[in-house]
């Protein structure tokens, strides 16, 4: 049991390093789990710099999270732009381009939670 559970861990930490796409952006995961069937969901934490973008990308599943620290803007494609602060929570459609850019001189922390298909990356970069 712990076998797998540090092989899921030591996963769901390669999947964030795939992930990261900006420089400065600090990916933390939390846990992976396998359910439901056939996807994992995966808990992590983005912290974003000052004045930073987590950069356009999407995901094989959906991500809904919530805002921990700080303020930012969530561009996601087909919808208005949205002005989030600490205790706001959010939901993104699977497979759509979206990006975060954090607001003013402090820096934001998300917590997310992906449900993704588990044969395919957990993010992908978009133009």
């Amino acid at each position: 049991m712990l076998k797998k559970t540090l092989l899921a861990l030591s996963f769901a930490g390669l999947a964030f390093a795939a992930f990261a796409q900006q420089p400065g952006i600090k990916r933390t995961p939390l846990q992976k789990v396998e359910f439901p069937d056939g996807y994992n969901t995966i808990t992590a934490i983005a912290e974003v710099p000052a004045g930073g973008a987590a950069g356009r990308h999407t995901h094989p599943g959906i991500e809904t999270g919530y805002v921990l620290e700080g303020e930012l803007t969530l561009l996601i494609d087909g919808q208005p732009d949205k002005t989030l602060k600490a205790g706001d929570s959010y939901q993104i459609p699977a497979g759509v381009v979206h990006d975060a850019k954090a607001h003013g001189d402090k820096a934001m922390k998300v917590l997310g939670i992906y449900v993704v298909d588990k044969t395919k990356p957990l993010a992908s970069p978009a133009p």
